[in-house]
This record gives structure tokens, sequence and C-alpha cells, in this order.
């Protein structure tokens, strides 16, 4: 009985190893290489992932995801090489580092900066419209024309 447990799990084990190395379908690499693709910003067109890009920088790219695919590379090997090529901010999500911590908290700055000044000016614009006792005696004057004229 163990002998022939031990030779299911030497089967087992070739096994495995022989799915390992089979090569991907062209169909499993295209989908990968899209995968990667659109999780890097295009360079030139900065707004594109090289995925939706036609710049050629794009097609390069595209073009080297592939090649390391079909040398064997993982996604996570891949997306290091291209970050040790061209920085952080060739990914869409970088990491969160000393380096990243404006493109992570930049726009929420800005936001918080921007809803402090518009604060100030409806605060300063109150503040200085102030009413005399004669423009208010007029407005009263002319609200209440209107409402004998509309009644």
């Amino acid at each position: 009985m163990r002998a022939l447990l031990v030779l299911c799990l030497v089967f087992l084990a070739c096994a495995a190893a022989a799915y390992a190395q089979v090569p991907a379908s062209p169909a499993e690499l295209e989908r990968r290489e899209t995968a990667i693709a659109a999780e890097l910003r295009c360079l030139v067109c900065q707004n594109q992932s090289i995925a939706e890009s036609n710049a050629d920088l794009a097609r390069d790219l595209r073009q080297q995801i592939r090649e390391q695919l079909k040398a064997g590379k993982s996604d996570a090997e891949i997306r290091d090489f291209m970050t040790a090529r061209y920085g952080d901010f060739v990914l869409y999500r970088p990491p969160l580092k000393a380096g990243t911590v404006l493109l992570w908290f930049g726009p929420f700055a800005l936001l918080g900066l921007g809803a402090l000044i518009a604060a100030r000016i409806v605060r300063t614009r109150r503040s200085s419209v102030a009413l005399s006792d004669a423009d208010r005696a007029r407005a009263a004057e002319l609200l209440g024309r209107g409402r004998e004229d509309g009644a």
C-alpha cells in the first residue's frame, strides 16, 4: 500500500513539473500582455495606458512585454523591469513611498487648498456687503411696493 502511495505522489510531482514547463497558449500570452499593458502608463501620452496608445514608444513597450512573456517571465517580473527602467511614473498604481507621496496625496491637498480659498473669498464678499440704514429703508420701501402691486 505504501509503495502505491509513493508511486502516486511521484507521478503527481512529475505531472506538475511537466505542466509548469508547458508554454502558455498564444491566447493566454495575449491576455496577459493586454492585462500588463493596461496597468502601465504611456510615457508619451501620459493619460493613456500603453495598451490604448498608438505612440511608437507604446508599441515598443508592448513588444518588450510580449518578448518577456515568451521568455517565461512572470507578470510581476515584467512590471518590476518596467519600473526599474522608467520609474514609478509608468505604473497607474504606484507604490506608496517617499518618492510617490505627492502622486497619492497631491490631488487631495489641491482640493483642500481650493476649498480654503473659495471659503475665504465667500467670507470676504459677505462681510463687505453691509447695507446702510438708508439702503435698508429703500429696500423695504421697494419690497413693500412690490407686494402691493402683486396683491
